[in-house]
C-alpha cells in the first residue's frame, strides 16, 4: 500500500503572485486522483512534531523565536513566507509527516509526503521556504528511536540540500548525497558527503547516466 501524507494544512495563504507555487499541494493530488493513479486511501494525515522532538535537529534558540514569533526580520525573511503561528504549525505537520513516511516506507517499500523535502532549514536558522527541515528531523528520530542504523538521504533537486550538508556534517551515520544545478540557489553550497554539481545546460541522458553510476554505488556502500 503507497501511503501519501496530505493535509490543509500544507496550504498557507500566500500573496496572489507569490514566487512559491503553492497551488501545487492542491493540483497534485487532485491529478493523481482525477487520473486514477492513485485512490483516497492512499492518503493518510499526520500528526505534528512535539518539542521534544524538534530539539533533536535545532537549535533551542530557533524554536523559542519561531514558537514566541520572535525571530529577526532579517532572518523570517529569508525564509521566504509571512512569519506566523500558522506557517509554524504547517512545518510541524510537513516535518512530522516525513518520519511517518519512513515508518511506512519500512513497512510497504515506499511512502511519500506532497510538501516533503525542506532541506534549505539549517540547525538555527530557516531559508528558501523551509521552517524546520523535515528529512533530517526524520533522520535523527530513526536513529534516535533504534529504527535506523545508517540513512543515505537522496536529493535531487535542482538546488543543493544545503540545510542537510550542514546538519549531518557530523554524523557518520548519515549520507548525504545532493544532485544539484552548480549556478544557482543556494549560491554559497555547503560541503555534503557527495556532491555533483550539474551545468544548466545538462540534458536528460547525461542526468540520467550520472545518477545510475552513483546511486547503486551508495547503497551498496
Amino acid at each position: 500500500m503507497l501511503k501519501i501524507a496530505y493535509s490543509d494544512v500544507f496550504r498557507y495563504s500566500v500573496p496572489e503572485k507569490h514566487r512559491f507555487p503553492m497551488q501545487k499541494y492542491i493540483l497534485i493530488p487532485e491529478r493523481l486522483l482525477s487520473e486514477g493513479t492513485i485512490s483516497q486511501d492512499n492518503f493518510f494525515a499526520p500528526a505534528y512534531l512535539s518539542e521534544e522532538e524538534i530539539l533533536t535537529t535545532h537549535t533551542a534558540e530557533y524554536w523559542y523565536q519561531l514558537k514566541t514569533q520572535t525571530l529577526p526580520r532579517k532572518a523570517a525573511r529569508a525564509i521566504g513566507f509571512e512569519m506566523t503561528p500558522q506557517l509554524v504549525e504547517r512545518g510541524r505537520y510537513i516535518a512530522h509527516a516525513t518520519y511517518e513516511c519512513a515508518l511506512y516506507a519500512q513497512q510497504y517499500g515506499v511512502a511519500m509526503n506532497v510538501a516533503g523535502g525542506t532541506h534549505h532549514a539549517f540547525a538555527d536558522h530557516g531559508e528558501g521556504f523551509c521552517v524546520f527541515n523535515d528529512v533530517c528531523i526524520a533522520s535523527n528520530l530513526l536513529l534516535n528511536r533504534r529504527q535506523a542504523q545508517k540513512i543515505l538521504i537522496v536529493d535531487l533537486d535542482v538546488h543543493q540540500g544545503n540545510g542537510n550538508a550542514s546538519i549531518m556534517a557530523d554524523e557518520p551515520r548519515v549520507f548525504v548525497f545532493s544532485m544539484h544545478g552548480a549556478k544557482n540557489y543556494p549560491f554559497r553550497k555547503q560541503v555534503s558527503d557527495l556532491d555533483i554539481e550539474l551545468d544548466n545546460d545538462t540534458d536528460d541522458a547525461t542526468y540520467l547516466r550520472l545518477l545510475k553510476d552513483t546511486l547503486p554505488r551508495l547503497i551498496t556502500e
